[in-house]
């Protein structure tokens, strides 16, 4: 749980800032790259406040020569010297490390990783292939609303695939089959890659088991295919998490790469050089993939085996909370005026929401609550601007638990409740994002905010007293008491922005 610092008597939540204790590390020694990244701390949203990987191709050589090569080595080992100095910079407190396919494979890999903890002065856990799959899938589970359907983890040396249902986890499997790997078995050869991927593939349950549900791709290789079909294809939008293709676009796209050279594929530029000569492979075994399991959709998972591992950490309490709830109340107790105020808003559109005859589903709900929760983090900036750069922090921030569609909703909330209702500046790369519908609930709820933030000045304590919801047909806004003196034509003027939103009359009560 988050501890508050007061800094006021006016209330340590109105008046806090975020306490998540001491800065944590894991140090991730991979197939083709060693990673670390620092994190804020141990909660249900962790948030990275460095991150830095370096290539250094462990897996180059393990399944043809048994050995992790020296040059891979050095690289590896230099770099774990500067991520520890940098861990001690940082003041972190814990560090995690791992290693996988090709420290576990490799006859020198001991002695290698007995190095690396005494350059690391902590314990590394060299992940089996089961245990890596079952990181890999809680890592889907900590950052994927509700996932179903089959993760599959390319990484250098292996691949691993297990099933997901909610936070269920079954039990996966590893194949060698990483880009690394495959381009060691088969001599560089894509011809006899492709049919090393079609025998392993050959029998398969869990393959059949993905029929019509998600496949969620995790891993470096298949986030830089991704990256190239986004140029390609001019998608408006370069978040990563919760990228989704229509299962046949990722199988068409994913013929083309592994067919062609890659250095001719229009936009290759966006792909790291050194991450290139792996594309065809990532890119063969996903079509393979793709038409074993027939999966309705590719999603990108950027959280994997590091965060399958914090989230595998935390306690029960913890692992319940809706991770974008967590994220997105962090950054209001962060930057709104009052904090608790976003709570009160919860409350307050609620009641109205649940009167105004608008049908609104649990999912639909929850992105409400975050949108309330981030309503006020822009009030710092330049007020021609408040609409702009909210919407651009909500849009584009570090959420997870959010698909690309629920980003254009809290982002265009936010923009109607600071810059107004009118559609002339709004940016189009979300409204591209945006179903009608989508658009159309962001207005009413931008509409509501306004109203609330010109009765309460961003103030808690008021929100509970002066309540809004439709009664006999009419949208009325309640003003008891002392709250009478609130009433003026920009109030009202308000009021009816949001009734006509709803096909009501407009009314207040004071």
């Amino acid at each position: 749980m988050k501890r508050l610092k007061r800094t006021g008597a006016r209330g340590a939540l109105d008046k806090g800032r975020l306490d998540h204790g001491p800065a944590i590390a894991v140090i991730d020694i991979g197939s083709n790259s060693v990673r670390l990244v620092i994190y804020e701390g141990l909660t249900r949203s962790p948030t990275p406040i460095f991150n830095e990987k370096v290539l250094a191709g462990l897996g180059r050589q393990v399944q043809t020569t048994g050995l992790l090569a020296q040059d891979a080595i050095n690289t590896a080992l230099a770099a774990l010297v500067r991520f520890r100095a940098l861990c001690d910079i940082q003041h972190v407190s814990k560090v995690w490390a791992i290693a996988t396919a090709a420290c576990r494979d490799a006859r020198n890999g001991r002695a290698f990783i007995a190095e690396a903890e005494r350059i690391c002065g902590a314990k590394i856990e060299i992940l089996s292939g089961k245990r890596e799959a079952q990181l890999t899938a809680l890592g889907v589970v900590s950052g994927i609303y509700k996932p179903d359907g089959i993760v599959g983890d390319l990484g250098g040396g292996s691949l691993e695939l297990v099933d997901v249902h909610g936070t269920r986890v079954r039990h996966g499997l590893t194949l060698p089959l990483g880009g690394l790997a495959l381009q060691d078995i088969s001599g560089k050869s894509i011809k006899k890659a492709e049919k090393l991927v079609a025998d392993a593939f050959k029998g398969l349950g869990i393959l059949k088991e993905g029929e019509g549900r998600t496949f969620y791709a995790v891993g470096g290789t298949w986030r830089a295919l991704a990256r190239l079909h986004m140029w390609q294809t001019g998608y408006p939008f370069h978040v990563m998490q919760n990228y989704r293709m229509p299962a046949r676009e990722a199988l068409e796209f994913a013929r083309l790469v592994h067919r062609v050279d890659t250095e001719t594929l229009s936009k290759i530029e966006v792909v790291n050089s050194a991450r290139r000569p792996l594309l065809s492979y990532a890119a063969l075994v996903l079509e393979n993939l793709v038409r074993t399991i027939k999966p309705k959709d590719v999603v990108i998972s950027v959280l994997g085996v590091r965060e399958g591992l914090l989230y595998s950490l935390l306690d029960a309490r913890s692992r319940a909370q809706d991770p974008l709830i967590a994220a997105s109340a962090d950054l209001n107790l962060l930057r709104a005026r009052s904090p608790r105020h976003s709570d009160e808003l919860i409350a307050w559109t609620d009641r109205f929401f649940a009167t105004s005859g608008l049908e609104e589903n649990a999912d639909e709900r929850r992105l409400r609550h975050a949108a309330c929760l981030l309503s006020d983090i822009g009030w710092r900036a330049h007020p021609d601007y408040r609409g702009e750069q909210a919407m651009n922090i909500v849009a584009h921030g570090a959420f997870v638990a959010v698909d690309h569609p629920g980003r254009a909703y809290l982002g265009l909330a936010t923009y109607f409740r600071h810059a107004g209702l009118s559609e002339d500046e709004l940016p189009m790369r979300l409204r591209e994002l945006a179903s009608t519908h989508i658009l159309d609930r962001a207005r009413v709820l931008g509409a509501a905010m306004r109203v609330a933030y010109i009765l309460t000045a961003g103030q808690s304590g008021v929100l509970g007293d002066v309540p809004m919801q439709v009664v006999r047909g009419k949208l009325v806004l309640k003003l008891p008491g002392e709250y009478g003196k609130l009433i003026s034509d920009r109030l009202f003027s308000r009021v009816r922005q949001l009734a006509r939103l709803v096909g009501r009359e407009p009314a207040i009560e004071a």
